[in-house]
Formats: C-alpha cells, sequence, structure tokens
C-alpha cells in the first residue's frame, strides 16, 4: 500500500543529487554520542555505518538509513527528517496487527493527553503515523501471508488444530502465543531469517521495487524495532553490494546488523515485555551472534548467492544493477 505523495515543503537545506557521492548535507551528526533525534531509535546511516567500519568510502553514504517505528517522533525529529535528511520514501515493513496496535496506543494518548501534550498528528486512516508532508509511504509487510502459513504448518498436528481454534473463536493473541512457543522460539531468529527469505518472495521483491526507483531516495526503511526485519532488508542490500565490491567486508555488514542490540537498550524494558507477553525469551531482544554469516551461506547454498535469490523471487535483472550502483561509490 502506497500513500499518496503530497506537496513537499520548502526545505532549509538543499535535496543531495540521486547519482550524487557525496555525503548528505547535514546540520546536525547522526555519529554524535548525543541523539540526533529526541524520540527514534535506531536510526542510522547505512552507507555511512559500513564505510566507517571498513575504513574507507565504498557505499553512498545520505541515501538509506534503517530505524525503529517513528510513531513518537518530537517536533524536532520531524524537522530533521524532512530539512536535514532530506528523506523522500519511507517503507514501513511492519505487520496490520502492528499498525493497529500503534492506532489504539495512539487513540489512548490522545484521550488521556492535553492538546499540549499530543505532539504531532498522523495521517487520518492512520493516526499513530508521523505526519511528513511530501514522504512517499509503503506499507509492505514483510512477515505476511505466506510467512504466517510457513509457521502454522511446523506445528505439530494437536497445536494446529489448538491454534485454528482460537484464531476462529477470536483469541488471536493466544493463537501467537502457541506459534511463539512452539515454532518460532525453537527456531531462533536466524532460523526465522532463513523462513522469511523462503516465504516472504513477494513482498522482499515488493521492497527491491521501490528501491530501484530514483525518486524514492532518501529512503528511511523500518519496522518496529528496526532490528530484525529491517535488518534483513538491509542485509540483502549490503550483501549484494558485496557482489561488485568485494572489499566491504563482512564483518561491516554483520556489524551494521548487531548495533540494533545497542541502539534500542533505551527501550529494553518494553520490548521484553512485548516478547515475553507471546511466550518468548530474551534471545528475542539480542541480535544473535553469527546470523548475518548464517544466512549468507544459506542464501550461497540454497540460491547461489544474494542476485541469484532476488532472480529467483522475480526481481529483474536491470533493476538489481540499478540498485547495486546506487549502493557503491561507482
Amino acid at each position: 500500500m502506497r500513500q499518496k505523495r503530497s506537496k513537499r515543503p520548502t526545505r532549509l537545506t538543499p535535496s543531495p543529487s540521486p547519482s550524487s557521492g557525496s555525503s548528505i548535507s547535514s546540520s546536525f551528526d547522526l555519529a554524535s554520542p548525543d541523539r540526533p533525534f529526541d524520540n527514534i531509535l535506531n536510526f542510522r546511516d547505512v552507507g555511512r555505518t559500513v564505510n566507517e567500519f571498513a575504513g574507507k568510502r565504498i557505499l553512498r553514504e545520505g541515501i538509506l538509513f534503517r530505524s525503529a517505528r517513528l510513531d513518537d517522533a518530537s517536533e524536532r525529529d520531524k524537522h530533521r527528517l524532512i530539512d536535514d535528511i532530506n528523506l523522500s520514501t519511507i517503507i514501513d515493513l511492519r505487520t496490520n496487527t502492528e499498525h493497529e496496535s500503534a492506532t489504539r496506543r495512539c487513540q489512548n494518548s490522545l484521550s488521556l493527553g492535553s492538546s499540549e501534550d499530543i505532539g504531532i498528528p498522523g495521517t487520518t486512516d492512520r493516526p499513530h503515523l508521523l505526519d511528513l508532508p511530501g514522504v512517499q509511504r509503503h506499507f509492505i509487510n514483510l512477515t505476511g501471508r505466506a510467512f504466517e502459513r510457513l509457521l502454522l504448518w511446523r506445528l505439530d498436528w494437536y497445536n494446529f488444530i489448538k491454534v485454528i481454534g482460537l484464531l476462529a473463536s477470536g483469541y488471536r493473541k493466544d493463537a501467537i502465543r502457541v506459534i511463539a512457543t512452539q515454532v518460532m522460539k525453537p527456531r531462533g531468529l536466524i532460523g526465522l531469517g532463513r523462513d522469511t527469505l523462503d516465504s516472504a518472495g513477494t513482498e522482499i521483491r515488493a521492497v527491491f521495487d521501490v528501491l530501484t526507483k530514483d525518486e524514492s531516495y532518501p529512503v528511511l526503511i523500518h519496522c518496529t524495532q528496526g532490528k530484525d526485519r529491517t535488518g534483513l532488508i538491509v542485509m540483502l542490500l549490503l550483501l549484494l553490494a558485496k557482489e561488485a565490491a568485494t572489499d566491504i567486508p563482512l564483518t561491516a555488514i554483520a556489524a551494521d546488523y548487531s548495533k540494533s542490540e545497542t541502539e534500542l537498550r533505551p527501550e529494553l524494558d518494553a520490548l521484553m515485555k512485548e516478547i515475553t507477553d507471546i511466550g518468548l525469551d530474551e534471545e528475542y531482544a539480542k541480535t544473535p551472534p553469527g546470523f548475518t554469516e548464517a544466512l549468507k551461506e544459506y542464501l550461497d547454498t540454497k540460491y547461489g548467492g544474494t542476485k541469484a535469490y532476488l532472480l529467483s523471487i522475480g526481481c529483474e535483472e536491470a533493476n538489481i544493477e540499478r540498485i547495486k550502483r546506487r549502493l557503491l561509490m561507482m
């Protein structure tokens, strides 16, 4: 689902050319120990993160960003996204259930708070969303129906029937808890990453279709925490770039993923409550060591590499090459 693009407000800084290799023009430092955003966690420039780890300029900076949800952003955060980041596109990977939950949370906040406490209004149909005039939004549920079906079929017959019964009776949260304890917890984040690659080809292709377009940049990819689903998409992009530029260290790609664990510490208590409520444990609040390496090996072994994987899910070769050129300092 794509939100219609409205006229972009006047910017305080010029928008960088999509083909430019120069760093983003910014009035603040994303790498500063002082958080550059008030209420946006796990935010970073992917190109800059990899370049700093590698010790040289390999990827373009200022075009690909990642973060946790934007729902609680402050007015200052909003202006930084528009005027400093020059954001053009947001790819939101959350599920409908997550959006519904965020909407309820927003509505509760609006009913309890005064007009001074309300902050930035969202959109009419999804009031929790940050209102960013002129920024395109694409809603792509990365773990959609195909992923859900795959998890269901991993249940034994007893729990499969139990889950179907719970869903039919309206006990969705209880059904999710059964799936979480019986399937998700044993498989771990690496196993679920493999499952996502196998089942979410349509959704991943939709993300890459957006990234093919020049007008999509600078682009921000996020889910709720910006850790695993966002991490998987960013990992695919970086592994794709690595196939063309072998001097991108795999350790740099792994470091970008692992950085989320540190970045999310301010929200650890809330995250722990969220995951334990559905039957998962503290491992799901972490970034497991070997995640990037394991998924790269899986892509190489099962599909013949990242580009071959993208071709297998229907991405066009010309578009894949276009994205590579967009990412790399060429």
